[in-house]
């Protein structure tokens, strides 16, 4: 089995320093957090900003800011930006934070761009024009079903064609299992570029299983903050060295 990919999702959209004293919000935590996960076997790492008051931010000037620092601290991390909406956002937002920001890989949720189909072909074309590389977030088959219309119909551009497979997002409890990656690989066996994340505290184990099927790996606090027996992590880092060593384990 070939050395699996991981992203580092960090803090997302809704969670604060109360779910967990080491969820990095600030500049100076979001950048200690990149060094400490590309230290603990982290290939990548999912951006979300925040605003003065610690709320999730699309602010482009925040994004660009925050990616220098990055590239200054840990130059071989990559770093994803997102354009999650998190019920804040329109799709005109979205667009103009991909516009300004200019990054180098943005994750797109296409249900939240379906908001507004009349801009959908604008936040594609955008990124295809100025070397945005897309992820496209995917919560499930309906989700899977609207992505191949759209690249039918070229609205999404041809080569976009990473996507995410989001386990138990909407499950409930936010509670993820390794038999929800079935419904996707199930509705999606002509895509090769995938990677997967999963909420809840069977986190590492569907993870795992995303890696025995060859998938790509995407672990952090914005997803769990605990391991199978409800133990928190210590931090993001401590997350990603125990699922690097399990896939280590798995291999060996």
């Amino acid at each position: 089995m070939r050395r699996a990919y991981i992203m580092v999702a960090p803090n997302g959209a809704r969670r604060g320093r109360s779910d967990h004293p080491a969820l990095p919000v600030t500049l100076p935590q979001i950048v200690a957090t990149a060094v400490a996960c590309a230290g603990a076997g982290a290939d990548a790492l999912h951006l979300h900003v925040r605003d003065a008051e610690g709320r999730h931010s699309l602010d482009p000037g925040r994004y660009i800011e925050t990616l220098a620092e990055l590239s200054r601290a840990v130059p071989d991390l990559r770093v994803q930006i997102t354009t999650e909406a998190a019920g804040l956002f329109d799709v005109a937002t979205q667009l103009d934070c991909l516009t300004r920001v200019r990054p180098d890989w943005a994750s797109i949720s296409i249900r939240e761009i379906a908001r507004d189909p009349a801009r959908a072909s604008a936040i594609y074309g955008t990124c295809a024009a100025q070397g945005t590389q897309v992820q496209h977030i995917l919560y499930d088959s309906a989700d899977i079903a609207l992505l191949r219309d759209w690249r039918a119909r070229s609205v999404v551009a041809a080569g976009q064609t990473s996507v995410l497979f989001v386990l138990g997002r909407y499950t409930a409890g936010q509670v993820a299992a390794p038999l929800d990656l079935e419904e996707f690989l199930d509705a999606a066996p002509d895509m090769r570029d995938w990677m997967v994340c999963a909420f809840g505290p069977h986190e590492h184990e569907c993870l795992l299983a995303a890696a025995r099927r060859g998938g790509d790996l995407r672990v952090g606090f914005e997803n769990s903050l605990t391991d199978c027996f409800d133990r928190q992590h210590a931090d993001n880092a401590a997350s990603v060295r125990a699922l690097r060593a399990a896939l280590e384990k798995q291999i060996g």
